[in-house]
């Protein structure tokens, strides 16, 4: 008898878990349909775990751990250039801060300090939109009437 786990599918089923069994209660056809997705899901990333380990000697354990790293430092990157869009674009009025760190659970103090220029640059180009502070500082053309443009 093999006791040895198998460390693709178990990596697979900590990537891809079935829903709670909360939601068969409140939607039995949701429920459903959520864990073939898992499983398919599943089954799906043990293979390419282990088709990865065979041919090209990659850890399943440590490949997840640094995607999941990449994936977290995506989401920190979203969640500053979100806090400065909040705080530098938004007009007329900026969120507060109190409301922005609510939503991110941070502190206010933390809020203030995580994000930095290059992260409202990011935000201003793709948005292209123009941060409060550089409105007041290059003013939209005027038409030839003196109204802006």
């Amino acid at each position: 008898m093999n006791s040895r786990r198998d460390i693709c599918s178990d990596v697979a089923a900590i990537l891809h878990p079935t829903p709670s069994p909360e939601l068969a209660q409140e939607d039995e056809a949701g429920f459903s349909m959520a864990e073939q997705h898992a499983i398919e899901d599943r089954c799906r990333a043990a293979e390419e775990l282990r088709l990865a380990w065979e041919e090209g000697g990659i850890d399943p354990v440590v490949s997840a751990l640094a995607n999941a790293r990449r994936a977290k430092e995506a989401a920190e990157q979203k969640i500053r250039e979100l806090l400065a869009y909040g705080r530098e674009f938004v007009q007329p009025r900026p969120y507060t801060l109190g409301d922005l760190a609510a939503a991110a659970g941070m502190s206010i103090s933390g809020v203030r300090t995580a994000y930095n220029h290059g992260d409202v640059d990011a935000v201003s180009d793709a948005t292209g939109a123009k941060p409060r502070e550089w409105r007041a500082q290059d003013p939209e053309p005027h038409s030839p009437g003196g109204e802006r443009a």
